[in-house]
């Protein structure tokens, strides 16, 4: 039996042109090497399987191949690699100090990559501090890490730090075809763009996944094996539960819902999928932000085409619900009653008032009552002028009309039923007749406040418009809007320029009388027969009037209105 490999030790990249997804940090390297510009302390930094290590061994190889013409010699004795998670004491880095001082006894640089420098102690950190910032001319530290934030501040300023970014999806899913192509594997392109999104940015994580999932399926890698063997949600679970929302299918949806349950998938998993489906999809909704969907192109074109059934509003409140159900789901005590209370808000998002009188929901046709089988005097006035009116649209004859009535208020006997509507009830809001009140209502009131059509232009007087407004005060009185009459009162209106100028001392009072602006000005319009009079209302808080609240007040008050009182009280020596 023949040794395997796994593809993450397979296909490590020898040279920096095989590196994955980190183009600016491989130029910039191969370019300080050709110049000569080379830091002696570097620190390589980013999440787990982005290439660090597999940089620095690169770049340890590079820098001594460029002193001697022999391309194939791998320098592996001039490169020390050391775990800092295992040797992070004092005591290694001084060992790791006195290697320093020896000279390379091939090639030019002795290359030093610490992995997981983070490790390190404190005491460690401070022992390297003094080597690290002046080491030998023929010693290049590289330092990796994936927690920068725990190295101290002294340890960053002394290093050159390159940030290595998250492996794309699609650069992953490439990596990947190319791959399986060499393997002879004949591969999906969804199915590795799964492997690629379950990989979160990791290209070793991709890789040990494809030997999984190639170990399942062998040589045939398809969708179905993919989502079967990782335990994911395919997309087209997402797609065919928007569709049952998009059509307020809620049985249906729990029943999908319950099956994805049997299947062993996690309800949490599910609404989380389910948000970032919403979100896939408002993502199709523009142009712009297309570039952002992360998938192949069969699935983006099912992306686009239900962005154009689910609105924009359905999606945003989508997210939300959906969002909420996952901060919610772990602290719930019953989770599966959440992720379908949330289902169900989602089905309804999209239902139009409509269809709440759909088939299930009628009334059979037993409890209809033709008025045809009414006498005459038992059918409402306002029922006969439909029926009058009702003509068809074909014959132009009047048709009868059926009345939907609850069927617990008719008696169904061999006899016609009887109606008694003259029976004094309080008419329900939405009976014929309480329509016909409220429309003759609205109309009386339209007619009160209605000015005529053409536009009056008749000459007025500041008294005039006094006048009126006084008018208007009583009038309000007598209709019992005190505090609208004293609002209307409180100032004497002046006249500038055909614009009525009132002041109040407060904005409460001002938005009180912009309410009530409309009724005002129509009645003093057809008081003075001018169309073209305006209001302004100005707002002085000094202009507050000052009341009285003590006895001296109140008398001092009477006494500017009569002065005589005054003498009263002295003649017969009377008190406050």
């Amino acid at each position: 039996m023949e040794h395997f490999v796994v593809s993450a030790r397979k296909y490590r990249p020898e040279t920096f042109e095989d590196v994955v997804g980190q183009k600016a940090i491989t130029n910039t390297l191969l370019n300080a090497i050709e110049n000569n510009h080379l830091a002696q302390a570097l620190l390589f930094t980013g999440p787990r399987g982005v290439g660090k290590t597999t940089c620095a061994r690169i770049l340890a190889k590079k820098i001594n191949q460029q002193a001697t013409e022999n391309k194939d010699e791998d320098y592996a004795f001039n490169i020390f690699e050391l775990d800092a998670a295992s040797n992070n004491s004092v005591d290694d880095i001084r060992n790791l100090i006195d290697q320093v001082r020896i000279p390379p006894q091939v090639g030019k640089y002795k290359v030093y990559i610490i992995d997981e420098v983070h490790m390190l102690s404190s005491s460690a950190f401070n022992a390297f501090l003094k080597t690290l910032e002046e080491p030998p001319k023929h010693a290049i530290f590289i330092l990796a890490t994936t927690e920068k934030h725990k190295i101290i501040p002294t340890i960053l300023s002394r290093c050159q730090i390159f940030d290595f970014k998250r492996i794309t999806v699609t650069d992953a899913k490439e990596y990947l075809a190319k791959i399986a192509q060499n393997e002879g594997v004949n591969a999906e392109d969804d199915a590795l763009h799964i492997i690629a999104q379950k990989a979160d940015g990791a290209m070793r994580d991709a890789l040990s996944i494809y030997d999984r999932v190639v170990s399942f399926s062998g040589n045939n890698l398809t969708r179905e094996a993919v989502t079967e063997n990782l335990n994911v949600l395919d997309y087209e679970t997402y797609f065919k539960s928007t569709d049952f929302m998009l059509s307020n299918n809620i049985p249906e949806l729990l029943v999908q819902y319950n099956e994805i349950l049997a299947k062993g998938f996690d309800g949490h998993h599910y609404i989380a999928g389910l948000a970032s489906h919403f979100r896939d999809l408002l993502v199709c909704k523009n142009q712009a932000t297309i570039s952002l969907l992360e998938v192949g192109e069969q699935v983006k074109t099912l992306y686009f085409k239900q962005s154009q059934e689910a609105a924009q509003e359905f999606l945003m409140q989508g997210i939300e619900l959906a969002n909420e159900c996952d901060l919610k789901y772990k602290s719930s005590r019953n989770p599966r009653l959440l992720v379908e209370l949330c289902l169900m808000q989602l089905a309804s998002i999209t239902f139009d008032g409509e269809k709440k009188n759909s088939e299930r929901f009628i009334i059979p046709a037993e409890n209809f009552i033709s008025t045809e089988t009414l006498p005459a005097r038992q059918i409402a006035p306002e029922v006969k002028e439909i029926v009058q009116t009702n003509e068809h649209p074909e014959t132009k004859k009047n048709t009868p009309v059926e009345i939907q009535l609850p069927s617990k208020d008719i008696k169904t006997e061999e006899k016609p039923a009887k109606l008694d509507l003259n029976k004094k009830k309080r008419p329900s809001g939405l009976s014929l007749k309480s329509i016909a009140q409220k429309k003759k209502h609205e109309e009386l009131q339209k007619e009160k406040l209605a000015l005529p059509s053409e536009e009056l232009t008749e000459d007025f007087t500041e008294a005039q418009i006094q006048e009126a407004w006084a008018e208007y005060v009583e009038q309000l009185s007598g209709k019992g809007k005190k505090i609208l009459a004293s609002i209307v009162d409180t100032d004497k209106p002046t006249l500038v320029d055909k614009t009525i100028h009132i002041e109040l001392p407060n904005d409460t009072m001002k938005i009180e009388l912009k309410r009530a602006q409309g009724n005002l000005m129509n009645f003093i319009k057809k008081k003075i027969q001018n169309t073209t009079i305006k209001l302004s209302i100005d707002v002085n808080e000094k202009a507050t009037k000052k009341y009285a609240f003590t006895t001296r007040e109140k008398f001092e008050k009477l006494n500017e209105k009569n002065p005589l009182l005054d003498k009263l009280r002295t003649t017969f020596d009377l008190d406050i």
